[in-house]
C-alpha cells in the first residue's frame, strides 16, 4: 500500500468514524445503522459505479456529501422554500469545515481541501465537469434510495407539485445523470412521476444536454 494510498484510507475512515456518532438509525438489510454511514457508502458506492476513474478529491467529497448533518438539524430553520435554502447552505458550510480539519490532520494539501470544499458545497455546478459529477451521484443515490421516503414526508403534495420539484432536480442533472436514474429498477408510481418530469421539461434538458460535460 502506498502512503497516498494510505491517507485517502485513513480519511475514509474518519468520515466513517465522525458519522458513527448520528443518533439517527436506518435499517439495511436488517441490520440498524447510523443514517449517514449508510448515505456515505451508498454515494461512494454509486461514484465508483458511474465513475470509476473518479479522482480521489472527489471520492473524498462524496464519502463527506453529507458528514455530520444532523449537527444542525431542519427544524432550527423555518419552513418554507428559504429556510430550506438556508438550512441547506449551513449544512455545507458545516461539511466544507469538518471534513476540511479531517484532510487537514492526514497530510492533505491546502489546495486539495479547497477542491473537495467546493465540489460539497455544489460550486461551478454546470461548469466543472466533477462538480456536475458529484451532483449527478447525489441525485441518483436520492432517486434510487429516498425518493419514496420524501414521497411519504410530503404525501400532502400533490402529483403536479411532485414532478415540478422533480424537474428542477433533472435540470441540475447531465444526460449522464439522467440515464443512470432512468435505469434504476424503480417503482411504477416513482418512474411515472419523473417521466412525466422528463416531458414537462424536455425543452430546457434539451438545451442544457448540449454543453452539457459529460
Amino acid at each position: 500500500m502506498t502512503n497516498a494510498q494510505s491517507r485517502f484510507e485513513a480519511v475514509v475512515a474518519a468520515i466513517d468514524a465522525a458519522n458513527a456518532d448520528d443518533p439517527r438509525k436506518t435499517v439495511v438489510d436488517g441490520i440498524k445503522q447510523p443514517y449517514e454511514i449508510v448515505y456515505a457508502q451508498r454515494m461512494t458506492e454509486r461514484l465508483a459505479a458511474m465513475y470509476p476513474d473518479a479522482s480521489e478529491v472527489l471520492r473524498i467529497a462524496a464519502r463527506a456529501q453529507h458528514i455530520r448533518r444532523w449537527d444542525i438539524p431542519r427544524s432550527t430553520y423555518p419552513e418554507g422554500r428559504n429556510g430550506y435554502n438556508d438550512w441547506r447552505k449551513a449544512c455545507r458550510e458545516h461539511h466544507g469545515v469538518v471534513i476540511s480539519k479531517i484532510m487537514t490532520e492526514h497530510g492533505y494539501a491546502p489546495d486539495d481541501i479547497a477542491r473537495v470544499v467546493m465540489l460539497i458545497k455544489k460550486e461551478q455546478l454546470k461548469k466543472d465537469r466533477e462538480s456536475q459529477a458529484l451532483e449527478n451521484v447525489v441525485d441518483v443515490v436520492f432517486v434510487d434510495h429516498y425518493f419514496d421516503e420524501f414521497l411519504a414526508k410530503y404525501s400532502q403534495y400533490d402529483d403536479d407539485k411532485i414532478i415540478d420539484i422533480v424537474g428542477k432536480t433533472l435540470r441540475k442533472m447531465s444526460p449522464k445523470g439522467h440515464q443512470a436514474a432512468l435505469s434504476l429498477d424503480l417503482p411504477e408510481r416513482t418512474r411515472a412521476l419523473i417521466m412525466a418530469a422528463v416531458e414537462r421539461e424536455k425543452e430546457t434538458l434539451a438545451k442544457l444536454a448540449a454543453v452539457a460535460l459529460d
